[in-house]
């Protein structure tokens, strides 16, 4: 199976950006759906953005406008680039395919105001 190792994450001011990179073990050249997801303390762990094997994104309400996904396939990595950034982005985040039930450890975001 592919294993995905997040990375990137730290401390920013509102209004800052961060990128997260998520580097895989394998080929990320797929049919398969990507997803960053990202779990805030004290909540649910939620779906934030997702790219398609087709290269098609979709992502949530919360982070329309701010967040793009992408993936460059020769360095076996997927991207999170966060814009805007707010206090309420705080979580850690997850890089893993959509459809699988296993994660990695994740990468903190911390925004302060």
């Amino acid at each position: 199976q592919v294993q995905f190792v997040e990375s990137g994450g730290g401390l920013v001011q509102a209004g800052g950006s961060l990128r997260l990179s998520c580097a895989a073990s394998g080929s990320i050249f797929s049919t398969n759906a990507i997803g960053w997801y990202r779990q805030a303390p004290g909540k649910q762990r939620e779906l934030v953005a997702a790219i398609e094997g087709s290269g098609s994104t979709r992502y949530a309400d919360s982070v329309k406008g701010r967040f793009t996904i992408s993936r460059d396939n020769t360095k076996n990595t997927v991207y999170l680039q966060m814009n805007a950034l707010k206090p309420e982005d705080t979580a850690v985040y997850y890089c893993k395919y959509i459809w699988a039930n296993y994660w990695g450890k994740g990468t903190l975001v911390t925004v302060s105001s």
